[in-house]
């Protein structure tokens, strides 16, 4: 099912498509399996753009709009998923310099970010704070033209290879997410220092650490915004990063229904291929059908975004959809394969592994769910 796209669109989507099958694909199982972060493919992806696609030019990005970051993002998660987050969660960085930050933090952080010079990540999560994002505890503290941090974050994407950090902190311990507050901090900050890496279930070629602050000392003017506005610069930013999320998913079952229709095109059982026993054409059919529904879901969240108009409610939408609907696509094409499918040897494999995840990060389903539900109901 296509959508009307703009020739910039569909320039942009072939010419990720095919960097994403000669660049990506190729080293994406050795990768996964020896969990090695691909640097030269992300360096080359920000010669190309692609870490700051919705930046405005004039701060080092390519002006693109939302439509072409999802096409964008889902071809790269055709590839390699692993890749696909580490270029979403870069370019989510950017946002909230974007948005909140001003002409000196825009030209300082925002340039080398959006240019791929830089790598971005996006420090929330806690040990004690996961969904419940407005229990942040790792402190800001004013101390003269400073504010010192201490605390701790987990599960930080991009996090060991990252030059810029947007890191939500309490500046106020009297209130909850009107107490968080958002700061620009740079690696190499004495008293900042990267945690160990989480060895995880799929997406293995990126990378995920927690981080630790002892009295760390950053400048005043690295505050994003003014204080107490920290929770409203981290939901702005989930908003865009659902769609990014949606995106992957949507790349991710797509990979799987071409390793699905391959296996049972070519696989033979009792004298005919699989492709003909009316079992795998339903799950044919329900994966295509899913796909494309998750597209346009993803779509229309980023549409929204482009439009300048509230996207929170499409992007939720699009985020639970499409992630769930990916981990059923992954489940189904792996039965397709049978036990070959649980081999190391198929693609396959990896797909399921990775898929896992959507549903989990920049937002859990059973959040996307109380986001959908609070709209519904206002």
């Amino acid at each position: 099912m296509a959508i009307p796209m703009t020739d910039e669109q569909h320039m942009i989507q072939l010419m990720v498509r095919d960097f994403a099958r000669k660049e990506i694909e190729p080293v994406a199982m050795r990768n996964d399996a020896e969990g090695e972060f691909p640097a030269e493919i992300i360096k080359k992806m920000g010669g190309l753009s692609l870490l700051g696609m919705m930046v405005p030019e004039q701060y080092g990005g390519a002006g693109a709009s939302a439509v072409s970051y999802v096409l964008a993002i889902e071809e790269v998660a055709f590839a390699c998923a692993s890749t696909a987050v580490t270029m979403a969660v870069s370019n989510l960085a950017c946002g909230p310099i974007l948005n909140f930050g001003n002409e000196e933090q825009k030209m300082k952080y925002l340039v080398p970010l959006a240019s791929g010079k830089h790598i971005g990540a996006f420090a929330i999560t806690e040990p004690e704070s996961g969904s419940d994002a407005a229990s942040v505890s790792t402190r800001a503290v004013k101390k003269g033209n400073s504010y010192i941090l201490n605390g701790s974050k987990i599960f930080i994407t991009n996090g060991g290879y990252a030059s810029t950090f947007i890191v939500i902190a309490r500046t106020d311990k009297e209130q909850r997410a009107r107490g968080l507050s958002a700061f620009i901090v740079e690696k190499g900050t004495p008293g900042f220092e990267i945690g160990r890496e989480e060895d995880k279930m799929g997406l293995r070629a990126s990378n995920t650490v927690s981080l630790n602050f002892e009295d760390c000392k950053i400048p005043a003017e690295n505050l994003l915004g003014e204080e107490g506005i920290g929770f409203t610069v981290a939901m702005t930013a989930l908003d865009s990063g659902r769609i990014g999320i949606a995106a992957q998913a949507v790349g991710i079952a797509r990979a799987a229904f071409a390793e699905a229709v391959n296996y049972a095109n070519t696989r033979k059982q009792f004298g005919r291929s699989l492709a003909r026993n009316q079992a795998i054409q339903w799950m044919i059919a329900n994966a295509l059908r899913d796909i494309e529904a998750a597209h346009l879901l993803t779509v229309s969240a980023a549409l929204s975004k482009d439009a300048g108009v509230s996207f929170t409610l499409e992007a939720s939408i699009a985020k639970l959809f499409a992630t769930e609907a990916a981990n059923r696509i992954v489940y189904d094409a792996l039965q397709i394969h049978g036990g070959y499918g649980y081999t190391k040897e198929f693609k396959i494999e990896r797909l399921y592994r990775d898929a896992r995840v959507t549903t989990i990060y920049e937002g859990t389903s059973e959040i996307q769910r109380i986001v959908i539900a609070n709209n519904a109901l206002k």
